[in-house]
């Protein structure tokens, strides 16, 4: 049973020519995985990134698996991408480079509403996502009616849903509240409940660690460290989470941000490693590992990213005695309202029009209850 689980039922791995704006001509790899057939669809994220290989593609598949079960959603694990960075692609290169893949995916039957369901990763977002809908639909959408459905994680006017793009940071949220106010869980990991006063370092401000930053903050923690690609912050007091993301997302370098006491450029790590009370990492898989398990003073590591923790990184957490919140179960948050955004697609009625008139007159039942008189409508109304 355990040979069986560890194998993918279908792997595929091509490459696609990309013509460059200067002209020249460059050939991408690409991969897909699909776990498992028990449920149908499968459903998993589409990554692009450098590091981006094979047994990379196979492991989250896996691990995609068993998230889907751990939230009880119809679905088998999936995972794919391709190989390069997008930050140095335009924005007219990416958007080729998405249809020339999601062609691909089609000619091998790797992608539709009941084969493969894509999602949103690493390096990929609600413009990618509109992309691959409009090229499926291209090929499919005179013949097959749910085409919408072959993607999740689209502009809401394109068949996506309301609360996709912070869903997987405001799951991440919602299991560490739950969790902070469990007594024996705090005792556990040698807290206070509630998430009021709460130190907390982000690793990776991305779509999830934005959002997990912005909720906590909002209820009372303070994000004292934030560690990205290009360099970190720190302050004791507390940083504002609106405050960087408006400062990063005018393309200036994290370290440089004017509300921090403390900065470091790429090639230091301390502020990874201050004393906290919780830290999340939201980067990519294996972030945390062998090599910086030990210098990690954290008393609970709560997962945003998919497979942070290594299994070395994770005996060091154990003989710690440091809490982790896996990612199975932290970030599902995303891969549940990707369900209702597919859900929504094959129904094609907007959520609530079927039950309006029904809750209209329940109310109307409750208000005479109380002994109020509802005014007849006048024939124009």
């Amino acid at each position: 049973m355990l040979n069986f689980l560890m194998s993918c039922d279908s792997v595929v791995r091509f490459q696609i020519p990309v013509i460059r704006d200067n002209g020249t001509l460059e050939t991408l790899t690409c991969y897909r995985a699909q776990h498992k057939h028990h449920y149908m669809p499968v459903k998993g994220g589409t990554r692009y990134s450098p590091d981006m290989n094979l047994q990379e593609t196979v492991a989250l598949a896996t691990l995609m698996t068993f998230k889907l079960t751990c939230a009880n959603i119809p679905f088998g694990g999936a995972k794919g991408g391709i190989r390069f960075d997008p930050s140095k692609y335009s924005k007219a290169e990416v958007e080729r480079i998405t249809r020339r893949y999601t062609l691909a995916l089609a000619k091998k039957n790797f992608i539709g509403p009941g084969i493969d369901c894509l999602g949103p990763d690493m390096g990929t977002n609600e413009q990618t996502m509109t992309w691959i809908k409009d090229t499926y639909q291209y090929l499919y959408g005179e013949t097959e009616i749910n085409s919408e459905g072959c993607c999740t994680g689209k502009f809401v006017g394109q068949g996506g849903i309301q609360g996709r793009v912070e869903s997987t940071g405001l799951g991440v949220f919602h299991v560490l509240n739950t969790l902070l106010a469990n007594e024996t869980f705090t005792e556990k990991a040698n807290v206070n409940q509630g998430m009021k006063g709460k130190k907390i370092i982000i690793q990776g401000f991305g779509n999830v660690g934005y959002h997990f930053a912005h909720f906590c903050h909002k209820k009372g923690a303070k994000i004292i460290g934030i560690v990205e690609r290009d360099g970190a912050i720190y302050n004791p007091d507390g940083l504002n989470p609106e405050d960087v993301k408006m400062h990063t997302s005018q393309g200036r370098q994290i370290q440089f941000f004017s509300g921090a006491t403390e900065s470091e450029d790429i090639n230091t790590d301390n502020i990874m490693f201050k004393e906290c009370d919780i830290f999340s990492p939201c980067a990519g898989d294996g972030a945390l590992n062998v090599n910086n398990a030990a210098n990690i003073k954290a008393k609970i590591i709560i997962e945003g990213a998919n497979g942070p923790t290594t299994f070395a990184a994770d005996q060091i957490f154990d003989k710690k005695g440091i809490m982790v919140i896996p990612d199975m179960l932290a970030n599902v948050g995303g891969v549940t309202v990707s369900y209702f955004e597919w859900l929504k697609n094959l129904d094609h009625v907007a959520p609530g029009r079927m039950t309006s008139k029904h809750q209209e007159m329940q109310k109307k039942k409750f208000i005479k209850m109380l002994g109020y008189k509802i005014p007849e409508k006048s024939p124009l109304q």
